[in-house]
């Protein structure tokens, strides 16, 4: 342990995988913001607060779980010339969970169901939300650990990383529920990165790889399109006041 502390490739290790883990985190914190907007907001704070410790606990225990873990990436099945991993079969059972559920919220917000947001107050609604939430951590987390292990040989940085790429999206998920809560467009724009975002790992599970750059930068040009939107919409509203 103290051989890390003053090696500087250790450190480099470290600044390297914690950039890439916190990038990987914002799929978990975008599908984390539009799944507690449906809920109320005392139970949305407790619901993010529950979300992001079961996405560190995961993602500790996959590191636990190394042997465990590269394991899951041998062929067990094999289905139209594809040999199917465990990972491959979860990146597409989670990859097809996401568009599905993007789907049917685009489809609510198309059709304006106002009574569905309202029905979602009682305790039913919220571990509905928790069961979402730990389905999607469990997906994000194997795709995450994989990549750690692909860039770091030790355990320890492995863990610091991971547990610092899980504060900062702990601290960014907050602003960033209220900003998508509070603008209806942003909404349907999470929505439509969840859906890009379930593809990709669809295309992962049968080996085709789309580069995470392309899907990052896709949603870093829109969402800098919408934040320019709601900048001129606030600005709008100013002289009617």
């Amino acid at each position: 342990m103290t051989n890390l502390l003053t090696s500087p490739e250790a450190w480099a290790a470290l600044l390297t995988l914690t950039s890439l883990e916190i990038v990987l985190g914002i799929d978990n914190v975008i599908f984390l913001s539009v799944i507690v907007s449906r809920i109320p907001e005392k139970q949305a704070h407790r619901a993010r607060q529950i979300g992001l410790a079961l996405a560190l606990v995961f993602r500790i225990i996959l590191l636990s779980a190394l042997v465990w873990l590269i394991g899951l990436t041998e062929p067990v099945l094999a289905l139209w010339g594809y040999a199917f991993s465990w990972r491959d079969i979860i990146l597409i059972g989670g990859g097809l969970f996401l568009i599905a559920k993007a789907t049917h919220e685009i489809h609510g917000e198309v059709e304006a169901q106002e009574g569905e947001g309202e029905g979602s107050s009682g305790g039913s609604a919220f571990f509905w939300a928790i069961a979402q939430i730990v389905v999607i951590d469990i997906v994000f987390s194997l795709d995450s650990i994989i990549t750690a292990i692909g860039m770091a040989q030790d355990l320890e940085i492995m863990i610091a990383a991971v547990v610092i790429a899980c504060l900062v999206m702990y601290i960014s998920s907050g602003p960033v529920a209220r900003f998508v809560a509070e603008h209806p467009t942003t909404k349907m724009l999470a929505l439509a990165f969840l859906v890009l975002i379930g593809v990709a790992l669809v295309a992962d599970g049968f080996r085709f790889h789309i580069p995470r750059g392309y899907i990052y930068f896709a949603i870093a040009f829109s969402a800098a399109v919408e934040f320019f939107n709601v900048l001129a919409r606030r600005n709008r509203r100013k002289p009617a006041k």
